[in-house]
């Protein structure tokens, strides 16, 4: 995705939107095996962030239209906004979005919902899709790619540049079931192949993808929307459920983690978009056979899906899954974000969430959004 970076890679650079000496040195989110060179080009990209900017970085929020959005970007800097079902789509098709863009410090994501079928928030401007479960039977993999990169270039002469995207789901229930017709397939293979192709599909046209819905939602118990999902437990996720995700783990892909409780990973009570397990399964890769992940990681919606909403507040869920290890927290209005920043704020210098751990969240999203420092 284009963009531009904020600082040249040195650390001797000021800004006047230096951190506070209440966070931790932005070099301890640094491996040890690089040079103090690139050291220091992280840390000079870091020093362009207050403490709050730099949480505003890891929050993706919905917005109802153009004035909406360019009022918390102006407001709180946040690092994105997603267009939902509710937003006016003159922000898009008119080409507002260019101006919540240019209220932000740093390149803005534009977030959206295209999967196609049923969930597809951009069919008036872009055109209907079939749902994935039809596209297997209407097209090949390399067919496709070419209908994906087609839509992607009009998402992103739109001003989008995040597709919550594709849904690797692996699914047998009815097509009008919460995934249903959403997932590829029951196989897991077909569901990588096809998921393939629309990633690189999408990167091809510049868009970020974003896998869905980790560690797997396809054979869950019901709707997060409503309440509550169990999966069945992680050891049969694993020939079926998590495979996608460890054949796609290094496509370049960002990962949304469900709201799903799941025996033998997760405590009861606690979803997988907030449990420290969760998160661990997936950066480490070894409990299910995958290479680590160090790409960026979204919570699915904290703040509209029972799942969550029936056990906890805003505040408390999006502390909650930034220091379970999330990168970034997603949900539905505008309306929280001052209140959930403060939380936060308080959570760091309290020691609750680490200031090295924000630290390389911002620059995990900074490499997907291609406004990192090349070090």
């Amino acid at each position: 995705m284009s963009a531009v970076v904020l600082t040249a890679c040195s650390s001797s650079g000021t800004n006047e939107s230096a951190p506070s000496s209440t966070e931790t040195s932005p070099s301890s989110t640094v491996p040890p095996t690089t040079t103090p060179g690139q050291q220091d080009c992280a840390a000079g990209y870091l020093a362009n962030f207050t403490l709050r900017q730099k949480l505003a970085q890891l929050l993706t929020v919905g917005v109802t239209g153009e004035a909406d959005a360019e009022n918390v970007v102006k407001t709180e800097q946040i690092g994105g906004i997603f267009v939902g079902s509710w937003t006016d789509k003159a922000m898009l098709a008119q080409h507002q979005v260019d101006r919540v863009q240019a209220a932000s410090r740093t390149p803005l994501m534009v977030t959206i919902d295209e999967e196609g079928g049923r969930v597809s928030r951009a069919k008036d401007l872009i055109g209907v899709a079939p749902s994935a479960r039809a596209i297997v039977g209407q097209m090949s993999p390399d067919e496709f790619y070419t209908f994906t990169l087609d839509r992607s270039k009009k998402l992103k002469a739109l001003g989008v540049t995040v597709d919550f995207a594709p849904d690797v789901d692996v699914s047998s229930q009815p097509d009008d079931s919460v995934i249903g017709d959403r997932s590829f397939s029951d196989d897991p293979n077909v569901v990588a192949q096809y998921a393939d192709a629309y990633i690189r599909a999408a990167h091809d046209a510049g868009l970020g993808t974003v896998m869905k819905h980790f560690p797997g939602h396809g054979s869950g118990s019901g709707d997060s929307h409503t309440g509550a999902v169990k999966t069945p437990p992680l050891e049969q996720l694993q020939t079926s459920d998590l495979a996608p995700y460890r054949k796609l783990i290094d496509s370049g892909s960002a990962v949304m983690v469900g709201h799903l409780d799941v025996p033998g990973l997760t405590e009861p009570g606690k979803p997988a978009s907030i449990s420290s397990e969760a998160m661990a399964l997936l950066r480490n890769g070894t409990g299910y056979d995958a290479a680590p992940f160090d790409g960026v990681i979204f919570t699915d919606d904290l703040g509209g899906m029972a799942a969550i909403t029936a056990r906890m507040s805003i505040e408390d869920a999006v502390e909650a899954a930034l220091v379970a290890g999330a990168d970034n927290a997603l949900w539905i209005t505008t309306d929280a974000v001052p209140r959930v920043l403060d939380r936060l704020t308080q959570a760091v210098q309290a020691g609750r969430l680490p200031g090295s751990q924000v630290d390389a969240s911002v620059l995990r999203m900074a490499k997907y959004k291609g406004t990192a420092p090349h070090c």
